[in-house]
């Protein structure tokens, strides 16, 4: 999917600035938002991009954490105050969804990599785990759907998965169910409200999984 160029310019949807809930806040420090938020668009789900802390405020109830180079936005988190209140929300059992760096910052264990973010997804991810020469490519996978109590809801037929120097998951504990595979690795997870996928949707331009994303 081809981003519009307007969205460099965009901070929220049309709508966001007149809701009193629903609206999703996308990490935008650094990364593939734009895409989320272009996908959003199409679904006619509110948005806004978030930047610093004050960006965080009461009608987002709801956070995507996009593509893109997990420890540059670590410390990002830090340095723009964003990190405190997107914890919050996490423990909060509120939604969020990560993609490719977004499921590096939700896991709680890093294979190959001492840093550890929000630390909420029960999981030990690897990052660039294809390495640079498979780096990218493409797959086609069923993507199962789950319930809070970890009993499968659906599943998401034929999904293109899309990856860009993705991680992994290299081991899940108890609380994570596996939502897919591919060649033999998993590559989305679901906990609770807690998606987080090693490829990324966002480019796809099949909305599917940003659907599931907004019914949680």
């Amino acid at each position: 999917m081809v981003v519009d160029v307007s969205y460099i310019l965009k901070e929220h949807s049309e709508d966001a600035t007149q809701a009193s809930s629903g609206v999703t806040g996308i990490l935008a420090v650094q990364g593939a938002f734009a895409e989320h938020a272009a996908m959003l668009d199409r679904l006619g789900a509110p948005w806004k991009l978030l930047r610093a802390r004050e960006d965080f405020d009461e009608p987002i109830d709801r956070v995507i954490l996009p593509g893109g180079e997990s420890t540059t936005q670590g410390k990002l988190l830090r340095s723009t105050g964003l990190f405190d209140p997107i914890n919050e929300h996490i423990k909060a059992g509120k939604p969020v969804f990560g993609t490719c760096a977004g499921m590096i910052l939700l896991a709680q264990r890093l294979e190959n990599d001492p840093n550890v973010y929000f630390g909420a997804l029960d999981a030990t991810v690897r990052r660039n785990a294809y390495g640079r020469q498979l780096g990218s490519f493409m797959a086609t996978e069923n993507i199962t759907t789950f319930n809070t109590d970890g009993t499968k809801s659906g599943i998401i037929e034929n999904f293109p998965l899309v990856f860009i120097r993705g991680p992994f998951v290299a081991e899940t504990g108890p609380n994570a169910q596996v939502m897919c595979t591919t060649n033999g690795n998993m590559v989305a997870l679901q906990q609770g409200n807690i998606l987080a996928t090693a490829f990324h949707p966002e480019i796809t331009g099949n909305t599917r999984v940003h659907e599931y994303f907004l019914s949680l």
